[in-house]
């Protein structure tokens, strides 16, 4: 548009307009009255315009429908997350913190894929690739190394080859050299990403990207990143022991609630096919304060055990305090139980934990986190073999939850003789249902 504006100079008494300043106007005669003005010129910019021509338009009725045809995986918990299995043409972004298991996690990847792998690293060696890929008994006849951090020669290598999966270990560590930045900017990591991008989308090739993550949690790197790619995965390991979740934030070929989850050993990852014996403890001892809940990640529903201890406060002020549960939701709770019953939780230390180091904020544990604070309040022991689910209203009401049924037959699976839910109409098979209206009648229940 900057060609477009020219210098041009108006009378302001008769408006006459002049290619070149003088000092009297050629129209009226008037002295010292042109004065300097830009014009955009709008008819050479249309002009131009249909000089560039227009981008071809699509009829979507004369396109043909086709599913897509993902790679699956040795392990079902990640083809669940992300949607079936990897897409090819597609660009994944997988981060978490160090050491948790991510490059151990592709390198799982990459030896199940049929079709040749072509591995990017600019952190590691190739032996020490090698070295990691013969410990989980990786298969190395279709994977092929590269230790480059050029994103240009990435490229041109990648083309050449036209392997089935492209992976990158790290987007932080590679650069191009059309940015004047090093490594690791916002520039360069964004001008990376759009690059694997093209390489994806034009040539059908699967990327996945491992990203690095700041102090908070989040992908380092500018917002973008985020937006470029078309699946957004996390590891988390919270309680630093064998289980790893991973989470899909974003996925445009599948579902963005579904929960992974995944037991890291000496030969890798391996799935974890019944969830519900990680986060509830085994055995029948009956504990004060733990209760059983049960929530729904997406399609799938797994039990949790809750764990509340309520104790005599030594502050001015009683303490909340929380692991895995939402802390702003035990407040509401425990002022609800406080309102509404005769429990007096106003000089009361309540500190709630969900077993398994889960992070839930189903609103049907609600139930069961008021009954584990009822508990562990009056030292009453709670059933191994009882479900509670239902969430609680300020009124001190049991309101319904979603999918009653679904989390209803899991129990059931796993040998669960009663459930206590709200008073709702419900298929329950062999469980013995406790329905309840109120907070009074669970008080009923536990004393």
């Amino acid at each position: 548009m900057a060609n477009n504006l020219k210098t041009i100079y108006s009378c302001s008494n008769c408006d006459a307009q002049f290619p070149k300043w003088s000092g009297r106007c050629l129209e009226c005669g008037s002295w010292g009255t042109l004065n300097e003005q830009l014009q955009d010129n709008k008819e050479e910019r249309k002009e131009a315009i249909k000089k560039i021509g227009g981008a071809t338009i699509i009829d979507l009725n004369e396109i043909k429908a086709t599913s897509l045809t993902r790679f699956k995986t040795d392990i079902s918990e990640i083809d669940r997350v992300l949607g079936g299995g990897v897409v090819p043409g597609s660009l994944i972004l997988l981060s978490g913190e160090p050491g948790i298991g991510k490059s151990t996690l592709v390198a799982q990847i990459a030896t199940a894929i049929k079709g040749e792998t072509l591995y990017v690293s600019g952190e590691e060696s190739a032996a020490q690739v090698k070295d990691r890929l013969m410990r989980l008994n990786c298969r190395l006849d279709n994977l092929k190394f590269i230790s480059e951090t050029n994103v240009e020669k990435i490229f041109s290598s990648a083309l050449k080859v036209k392997p089935s999966l492209l992976i990158v270990d790290s987007i932080q560590t590679v650069y191009s050299s059309l940015i004047p930045s090093e490594a690791g900017g916002i520039s360069q990591i964004r001008a990376a990403a759009i690059k694997f991008l093209e390489l994806a989308k034009e040539n059908d090739i699967a990327v996945i990207l491992i990203g690095h993550i700041t102090k908070d949690g989040a992908v380092a790197g500018p917002k973008s990143l985020e937006h470029i790619v078309d699946t957004v995965l996390y590891l988390e390991n919270e309680n630093n022991n064998n289980y790893c979740l991973l989470r899909a934030t974003k996925n445009r070929f599948g579902s963005v609630n579904e929960l992974g989850v995944l037991e890291m050993t000496s030969s890798g990852f391996q799935e974890v096919k019944n969830p519900s014996l990680i986060f509830i403890e085994s055995g029948n001892t009956e504990v004060s304060g733990s209760v059983i809940g049960c929530v729904i990640e997406g399609s799938r529903s797994f039990l949790v055990d809750l764990q509340a201890l309520v104790s005599k406060t030594v502050f001015g002020y009683p303490q909340r305090k929380t692991s895995g549960f939402d802390l702003n939701r035990l407040s509401v709770l425990s002022a609800v139980l406080s309102k509404r019953t005769k429990i007096n939780l106003t000089t009361q230390d309540i500190i709630l934990n969900i077993v398994g180091g889960l992070k839930i904020s189903d609103p049907a544990l609600d139930l069961a986190a008021v009954a584990a604070i009822i508990s562990s309040n009056f030292d009453k022991n709670f059933s191994r073999e009882t479900l509670v689910l239902g969430e609680v209203g300020l009124g001190g009401e049991i309101r319904n939850v979603s999918r009653l049924e679904m989390r209803l037959k899991e129990a059931e699976r796993l040998g669960f003789k009663s459930a206590i839910i709200p008073d709702v109409d419900v298929k329950a098979g062999k469980l013995k249902l406790i329905k309840i209206k109120n907070l009074g009648d669970l008080i009923g229940l536990i004393k």
